[in-house]
């Protein structure tokens, strides 16, 4: 094996970093990390389509960031066992990688990769962060994904809860994204959890989320291109739709707005169009990540309905994060991740406890985020937080 620099530090994903979440949560972390000093390799998981459509602007900017990428390909069918084979191809590439460039860290996002992550730390003592992002083999059952009636995903089920109390327990590091999350965390009297669990919720890149960046100008030409007018009132939802999101309930809250105000129309920005039909009242568009700050800003109030669920403790909603950053009101619910640890701390968050509550779109004002907010979900922080965790390691 090569002897090398201490701060090697290998980075797993199941997720694509050509995919919209490797652009906005993955990439600009890591970007930030390279730039203090850390070697960074990347082995990713790439839908072929997306691979083909965005490989060279991904491989422009790991270039730039000096971020060394290792792509290789997702396999979706059949179920469960190609993410087995994933795996099989992802511990020999890892571990042949191991031997040119003597990893001190691997650093792995959610569960699927914490398994190689954890046998690299076992065969070659590398120091082992497990990223878990949230309780991932139980938002597959409550998310309807994994049916417990169906033997197969019952015992996948109960093979990655065993496995979650040995990454806990092996882990050098934990990373969550809530409060509420550590505090499950604590609940399972993990070894050594109290020094090891870190919270570092989904982080806005604030140089692209600003105010700053939409120009009356911009925001007037877009409002144009959109068919709307200057007193048209935006109710905007931002993401995708279907499993934890609560469209009908957001669709619902946002026609009791439009009973109050007929000039009220329901801004749909959604990779997936096609779960919506357009018409007057419903404008539906999907928009690359850099323009999205250009949509919020010409919004008046924005819905972030999730399902409460015990997994969803474990999740922190980016979307959220970047329409706040742009000073827009968020109406959100009660019973997911941190909004109870946020309710009256957060400025622009209204969080109700009954989703059949009577707008009153007066009672939503907007206003400049303060160092609250920065300090918890600008994307420097976030960066300073992984920072101490990789230097406490190597220390």
């Amino acid at each position: 094996m090569r002897a090398s620099s201490k701060k090697n530090i290998l980075y797993l994903s199941y997720d694509g970093l050509t995919d919209p979440l490797g652009q906005s949560q993955i990439l600009p972390y890591l970007a930030g990390l390279s730039e203090a000093g850390y070697s960074i390799t990347i082995i990713s998981f790439e839908k072929p389509y997306r691979f083909a459509l965005y490989k060279d602007k991904i491989q422009a900017y790991c270039s730039a960031n000096k971020l060394l990428w290792e792509p290789l390909s997702y396999h979706k069918s059949p179920p469960v066992l190609s993410t087995f084979y994933d795996l099989s191809v992802l511990r020999k590439r890892a571990r042949q990688l191991h031997r040119e460039r003597n990893f001190s860290i691997v650093h792995c996002r959610s569960y699927i990769t914490a398994l190689t992550g954890l046998w690299l730390k076992k065969k070659f003592g590398i120091r082992f962060i497990f990223d878990m992002r949230g309780f991932w083999a139980d938002e597959r059952v409550e998310g309807g994904l994994w049916n417990l009636n169906n033997i197969i995903y019952k015992s996948v089920y109960r093979f990655f809860k065993k496995k979650e109390q040995e990454f806990l327990e092996a882990a050098d590091a934990i990373i969550v994204l809530t409060e509420a999350a550590r505090q499950v965390v604590r609940s399972w009297n993990v070894s050594g959890e109290t020094d090891k669990v870190t919270v570092i919720p989904c982080c806005v890149d604030l140089n692209l989320f600003s105010p700053a960046n939409a120009s009356v100008e911009k925001q007037s030409a877009l409002r144009a291109t959109l068919g709307l007018s200057a007193n048209d009132y935006i109710v905007l939802y931002l993401g995708s739709i279907g499993t934890w999101y609560l469209w009908n309930e957001m669709v619902s809250f946002y026609k009791r707005i439009k009973a109050q105000n007929p000039a009220a129309k329901f801004l749909v920005l959604t990779p997936d169009k096609h779960l919506v039909s357009s018409d007057s009242d419903f404008i539906v568009h999907a928009a690359a990540r850099e323009d999205v700050p250009a949509y919020i800003s010409i919004s008046d109030l924005s819905l972030c309905f999730i399902k409460p669920s015990f997994s969803k403790k474990g999740s922190s909603a980016t979307k959220m994060a970047e329409v706040l950053a742009m000073g827009i009101p968020v109406v959100t619910n009660a019973g997911w991740g941190d909004v109870e640890f946020l309710r009256g701390r957060m400025k622009n968050l209204y969080v109700l406890d009954n989703l059949d509550t009577q707008p009153a779109t007066s009672d939503y004002r907007a206003d400049h985020q303060d160092e609250f907010f920065f300090d918890l979900f600008s994307l420097q922080s976030g960066v300073a937080k992984y920072r101490q965790v990789y230097a406490a390691l190597l220390s």
